[in-house]
């Protein structure tokens, strides 16, 4: 399917440079306490380390159960991202209010069988997780078998909620369109439309796990495509940038973007997240006005 005919969009990647560059000029005068503050509440805060353990996870959902200790004037993260096998660690660690995110469905590559993505999102969703981070699988996608592709992310839209509507309860789905790989804005374009499409709750830049990961292009691609699918449908997508996002400046950049083409609507921990592992410490020092490595 030929989904920018179908939705009638094209990147026009001259405008969005000129937009680029506009946003890039005013970072400083966007930067203010609240700003952080609100990009702090829209983190989620990421370990995925190939020697992570139970006690290193209890550690770091420790540290966000103990923050308004510290920081009593700060909003929490809006969840803790980990590796699916952690959900019922984290579950069992948690004491404040934020969600459960996990990778799952063979993540980072996408590259297994169909029932092992499904069985190891519902085991994820079984025990715990808020909220599913899968990738596209690019195996199908750039093989421009975009109907394959579509299917494993309805298979897993349904998986998840057939467990969460056993527990009473709603868990949200983010598709990785890893846009490092897709390389051109019309694909990324393509991904986009295709994963909403299929049941996204949200679309996801990137798994920071290859060479190039969220960069400003891609983000403003997809949040004129999501802008576009909500003009269309009505329905409100998420948009959530991640990889090599480490620097309160970096946060400023998606933040004005998702400001500029979406709105202020979409400025909030339900419909904008950051991945991140990193630039909680970033945000926490440019605020407080010192070295802050809390995280």
């Amino acid at each position: 399917m030929d989904y920018l005919s179908k939705y009638g969009y094209a990147p026009d990647q001259e405008a969005i440079a000129r937009a680029l560059e506009i946003i890039a000029s005013n970072l400083e005068s966007v930067a203010s306490e609240q700003v952080y503050k609100d990009c702090f509440s829209m983190m989620d805060l990421t370990t995925l380390k190939t020697d992570d353990t139970p006690a290193s996870v209890e550690k770091l959902v420790g540290k966000v159960n103990a923050f308004h200790e510290t920081y009593p004037d700060w909003p929490l993260p809006a969840s803790v991202c980990i590796y699916p096998n952690f959900a019922a660690t984290v579950k069992a660690a948690r004491k404040e209010d934020f969600n459960i995110t996990v990778v799952s469905a063979c993540f980072p590559s996408s590259q297994s069988f169909l029932e092992v993505k499904l069985k190891e999102c519902e085991m994820a969703v079984e025990q715990g997780a808020d909220e599913v981070d899968i990738v596209l699988a690019l195996n199908s996608f750039l093989a421009e078998d975009y109907e394959k592709a579509s299917e494993e992310i309805r298979a897993v839209r349904s998986c998840i909620d057939a467990v969460a509507d056993r527990q009473g309860r709603k868990v949200h789905l983010k598709v990785i369109l890893e846009t490092g790989l897709l390389r051109t804005p019309e694909r990324i374009a393509q991904a986009s439309f295709l994963a909403m499409e299929a049941g996204a709750d949200f679309i996801k830049t990137s798994t920071g796990k290859v060479d190039v990961n969220a960069t400003p292009v891609a983000a403003y691609v997809m949040c004129e495509c999501i802008a576009r699918y909500h003009e269309l449908t009505g329905k409100k997508i998420g948009f959530k940038p991640a990889g090599g996002i480490s620097s309160a400046a970096d946060a400023l950049c998606y933040y004005s973007i998702v400001s500029s083409v979406l709105g202020k609507e979409w400025l909030n921990k339900e419909l904008f997240r950051f991945g991140v592992s990193r630039v909680a410490n970033s945000i926490l020092s440019a605020v407080e006005q010192k070295t802050v490595s809390y995280y």
